[in-house]
């Protein structure tokens, strides 16, 4: 072999060695971070309110999907200045990863605006999107784009949503809340900020039909608002047919999202569980558990295995539990009766279906009270309850997920993966 012919085999050897050292490496020691982040945050994520689910849904021997995640952990959730957050101060934390006072969505206790999951992965250069089931200006959607130290500000939380930082794709309802009065909105500054929306490049969609027909191949800016208000509760969205389930919603979304080169973050507010438990409407709770069971499966089928996936409880609301002894093989209305002992088999620890208290007036009409919804102390709507929430976490570089965390600990994680 020629001198010349050994130092080209010597070189191309050297090349291949170099090239398996920067495969070995890049798969070893980089962070490979995942194209697509889902983000789901909702109530009734608390050992008692997934056991009850699972029960009803299909009996004390059928998991949910969510217990098919291998990472989970418990989230400490206390506000900056209450032991128990509002629904406003632990969205702020899962959010922005720092501890909020309780009724102010996106500022420090100082009133210093603060950066955003969203708004750093558009940084990063990823497709940004935000789900509801629930308003899209109500307070676990809006932690995610508003900052104001009122939470129940809805006219000028969806001000903010035109005039500041708007995700590419938002879909939920609260279509009232951008409507002026003149048109059946709520609104009384006469502006109509879909169509503000509509000039900043959104393609705007009132019903499930026109979401439906948005193509998602030119990766559209997308302002769906289906509903006046909350959307319906999925017992009567499967009755009328007339609004998209959440996983409809999900795999929507997703769809939209996906065709951007750099990755997506998608965010779902699962709000209408804590709007049944603040109402001590224990079945639809539970139902809507389970539609956030079966959304999380289609987001894991449709952004694939490797998709870092989270499913996050916010707060815990009520206090339910399920009493007595069900059969086994129990499910459904069998489960929230009333039990061979006679005794509701779900009960709240407070809520509107509490007793009367003595100081109500005699003029107050008296609260109906069901046997599968009985709470120990009356209050106009369910508290909140001093629990630690349960975090879920499947797919790419979840494995921080686990133990106990603080809820402020998810921001990192997820922001380290953008």
């Amino acid at each position: 072999m020629s001198n010349k012919l050994r130092n080209r085999f010597l070189a191309l050897l050297l090349l291949l060695a170099f090239v398996a050292v920067g495969f070995l490496y890049f798969f070893n020691w980089v962070v490979q971070r995942p194209f697509a982040i889902i983000v789901f945050v909702a109530d009734g994520m608390n050992a008692g309110a997934l056991t009850a689910a699972r029960i009803y849904a299909g009996g004390a021997e059928r998991p949910l999907r969510l217990e098919q995640f291998p990472n989970l952990a418990l989230l400490r959730n206390h506000a900056n200045d209450y032991a128990v957050p509002s629904a406003a101060s632990a969205g702020t934390a899962i959010a922005t990863g720092r501890k909020g006072n309780n009724r102010s969505l996106g500022i420090d206790p100082s009133g210093k605006p603060l950066e955003n999951l969203l708004e750093a992965a558009r940084a990063a250069g990823r497709a940004t999107g935000l789900v509801s089931n629930v308003s899209i200006v109500g307070v676990g959607a809006a932690a995610f784009f508003a900052e104001t130290p009122d939470a129940g500000d809805r006219s000028g939380i969806a001000a903010k949503l035109v005039e500041g930082f708007a995700p590419d794709v938002i879909i939920g309802g609260g279509e009232a809340e951008f409507l002026p009065d003149i048109q059946g909105g709520l609104r009384v500054d006469g502006r109509d900020l879909t169509l503000e929306m509509r000039r900043k490049g959104f393609d705007i969609a009132r019903t499930k039909l026109e979401l439906d027909n948005t193509p998602p191949w030119r990766g559209p800016r997308v302002f769906a608002l289906l509903s006046r208000g909350d959307m319906e509760f999925s017992a009567v969205v499967k009755d009328r047919a007339s609004q998209p389930s959440l996983s409809e919603m999900v795999q929507s979304a997703i769809q939209f999202l996906q065709f951007n080169r750099r990755g997506y973050v998608l965010v779902v507010d699962v709000g209408l569980i804590e709007k049944a438990a603040r109402a001590n409407q224990a079945e639809r709770m539970l139902q809507e558990i389970g539609e956030l069971d079966a959304a999380v499966q289609t987001a894991v089928d449709y952004a694939g295995k490797d998709a870092m996936v989270l499913v996050l409880g916010k707060q815990s609301v009520g206090g339910l539990r399920m009493n007595g002894y069900p059969f086994r093989s129990d499910k459904g209305v069998a489960t929230v009766g009333v039990t061979a002992q006679g005794i509701p088999a779900v009960t709240w620890s407070t809520g509107p279906t509490g007793p009367q208290p003595p100081s109500e007036s005699a003029a107050t009409p008296p609260v109906s009270v069901t046997s599968s919804d009985v709470a120990a102390a009356f209050a106009p709507s369910a508290e909140n309850v001093a629990e630690d929430t349960i975090a879920l976490a499947t797919g790419q570089n979840t494995e921080r997920v686990r133990g106990f965390l603080d809820n402020t600990a998810i921001f990192q994680i997820l922001h380290d993966n953008l």
